[in-house]
């Protein structure tokens, strides 16, 4: 009997690439699939797009809300009709590559501790160009790792291609609903409590497609890197306080998550020096700070602080001069 899996498409104004999406789902060989689009009450006509596609193939179900519920009530009404061995959730103006869910079927069957699975992906930008996702660059095979790894692993990131993430549907209901708290993290939340519940199997192979385009495009700026760095450590913090697992919440972790949060707000810290935005890099350094006092021995955190001493006009003076000193500069 082929492994079954259960595919939520939650959509909102993407009735453009709804198709390509489902199509993508339904040509996957060596599965049985089910495919749920739910309109979010979009007003682009997204909702008669998927009732068409539904009505070429009993596989495709929709439900068209009335009004907007949003993404986190959305994605948590997918996961309550799922049934099947496996589940997915999928954007709809991502994609699958075929082969994808019978390799990640295939490893959540060999192994019953095995939580979810996840794999490497393309970013399609506007202009047709793809650029590799590797989560895991060391990585030459597949390979199950531990849950606890997976956590250590993640730190203060989201390092699952959302689209490639298919889950053990038992797992996914004992994990529970996404937080509606969590509007920006709450994907990074899950992945960590889903690995709390068992092993995490990583697949070697280019899986989905993950589309950016004018309307999804999130480029960093300085405004916008305080507030997503909170919402990860509002993550981290729900994941800790609402964990069963004691490893989980063990004094090592939560250092970890701080060392690595800490990190990551310093990286930004950096960017923004870079960017000219002065106010923003001695926020953002305050707040790596806050969550990590120890940072202030680290090298990256003496570097900014002596680019932030010397000034950045003074810094690009110098930085360019080095270049031009380079062995290799011609």
């Amino acid at each position: 009997m082929l492994p079954t899996v259960d595919v939520v498409i939650p959509c909102y104004c993407y009735g453009r690439f709804l198709r390509e999406c489902v199509q993508s789902m339904l040509e996957q060989a060596d599965v049985a699939v089910r495919v749920l689009i739910i309109d979010d009450a979009s007003p682009d006509g997204s909702g008669e797009i998927a009732r068409d596609i539904a009505l070429g193939d009993p596989r495709v179900t929709t439900l068209v809300h009335a009004s907007n519920r949003g993404h986190i009530a959305t994605y948590n009404e997918g996961m309550d009709w799922a049934e099947a061995d496996c589940f997915l959730l999928l954007s709809a103006d991502d994609y699958l590559l075929p082969g994808a869910l019978a390799r990640a079927a295939g490893h959540i069957a060999a192994d019953g501790a095995i939580a979810f699975c996840f794999g490497n992906a393309q970013l399609l930008d506007i202009d047709g160009h793809a650029t590799p996702i590797r989560p895991l660059p060391k990585a030459r095979a597949d390979t199950v790792l531990e849950g606890i790894r997976f956590i250590e692993l993640s730190g203060a990131s989201n390092i699952v291609p959302t689209p490639t993430a298919v889950v053990r549907t038992a797992m996914q209901k004992a994990a529970g609903h996404y937080r509606p708290e969590l509007h920006h993290s709450g994907d990074m939340e899950m992945w960590l409590r889903l690995a709390a519940l068992g092993r995490v199997a990583f697949v070697n192979a280019d899986q989905a497609v993950y589309r950016r385009h004018a309307a999804n495009m999130s480029l960093w700026t300085a405004d916008a890197a305080l507030p997503e760095l909170r919402q990860r450590e509002a993550a981290i913090e729900a994941f800790i306080l609402n964990c069963k697992a004691a490893a989980a919440r063990s004094h090592a972790v939560q250092l970890r998550f701080d060392r690595a949060l800490g990190q990551e707000a310093l990286r930004m810290a950096h960017i923004a020096f870079n960017a000219g935005e002065m106010a923003a890099c001695q926020e953002i350094t305050a707040y790596a700070r806050q969550i990590d006092p120890g940072i202030e021995w680290s090298l990256p955190f003496l570097k900014l602080s002596t680019k932030r001493a010397i000034g950045p006009t003074a810094w690009r003076r110098l930085a360019s001069a080095r270049r031009m000193m380079s062995p290799r500069h011609p």
